[in-house]
């Protein structure tokens, strides 16, 4: 019996697979080692009853998390699961791992998350590469959730938003720009809170401008992080993430301008996370 985590900065999926191959889905916060110390993750984990109530009778977990693609993030991780999970073997990886492998048909290609933050890689069937780096929500995170919010709060703030646009985001905000500069530099987890916006950007996406500017942010994503891999026309582009099934229209539109084929577009790649792991890629 084991688990299978596919952890965003917003939210964590848990499959759980038995022996015969059953399956039952959990689901907690996501974790980011950068934001969530070791302590913060156990104490979560260990108050979610249907996980717990397995703990035992783990032998494997398999995490994927967001900030996980450094050693010293990666053993927090792993230190929180292994006080809880005592009888398994724990293997954390970055999110990219499994975004390539629940994308992977068999034939290199490229590979990217776009949720509440983005990122890429070229992946060659065993190995991950990477050519560009990933900054974060404050420096990149182009095309993510939390870069759109970024603009839309910007541009509401600022006075630039359509009059009918800048209405709706009061009636259904009422914030306030003290209320908004409290809540993004003194609180945690502002990345998450600034990809919150998009659902209002998702409730108005046949707006023309927010529908220009979720282009221009795919545009500009794949500019930096696509277009950066040597023979990126010839080869397939995948997506997984919220923010790239969503706004999968603006998108594919970036992508034709670029030149750019895409392959396939998963929201949550957890099911395919778990068809790679019973294939015997473990």
């Amino acid at each position: 019996m084991f688990f299978i985590v596919d952890s965003g900065s917003t939210k964590s999926d848990w499959v759980l697979v038995d022996k015969t191959g059953h399956q039952a889905l959990f689901s907690t916060v996501g974790f980011n080692p950068y934001f969530h110390p070791e302590a913060v993750i156990s104490e979560t984990v260990r108050k979610h009853p249907g996980i717990m109530q397995h703990a035992a009778e783990i032998q494997a977990v398999y995490f994927y998390g967001a900030g996980c693609a450094d050693p010293a993030m990666q053993e927090i991780v792993a230190n929180a699961l292994k006080g809880i999970f005592v009888n398994a073997n724990i293997a954390v990886d970055q999110d990219l791992m499994a975004c390539a492998h629940a994308t992977y048909s068999g034939k290199p290609a490229i590979s990217c998350i776009i949720g509440t933050g983005s990122n890429s890689c070229f992946f060659d069937g065993k190995t991950l590469h990477k050519k560009s780096p990933s900054l974060g929500y404050i420096l990149g995170d182009e095309g993510s959730g939390s870069y759109f919010g970024k603009q839309l709060l910007a541009a509401y703030f600022y006075g630039q938003l359509p009059q009918n646009l800048a209405d709706a985001f009061t009636k259904e905000f009422a914030l306030t720009r003290d209320e908004l500069v409290e809540r993004i530099y003194r609180q945690g987890s502002a990345n998450v809170y600034l990809a919150s916006f998009t659902t209002f950007i998702a409730g108005h996406a046949s707006e023309p401008y927010l529908k220009e500017m979720v282009y221009a942010g795919m545009k500009k994503f794949m500019e930096i992080h696509v277009c950066c891999y040597p023979g990126y026309r010839e080869t397939e582009v995948h997506f997984v993430g919220s923010i790239a099934y969503v706004f999968e229209a603006e998108l594919k539109r970036a992508a034709t301008e670029l030149e750019i084929t895409i392959g396939t577009i998963i929201q949550k790649p957890v099911d395919a996370l778990v068809a790679y792991h019973l294939g015997g890629n473990r």
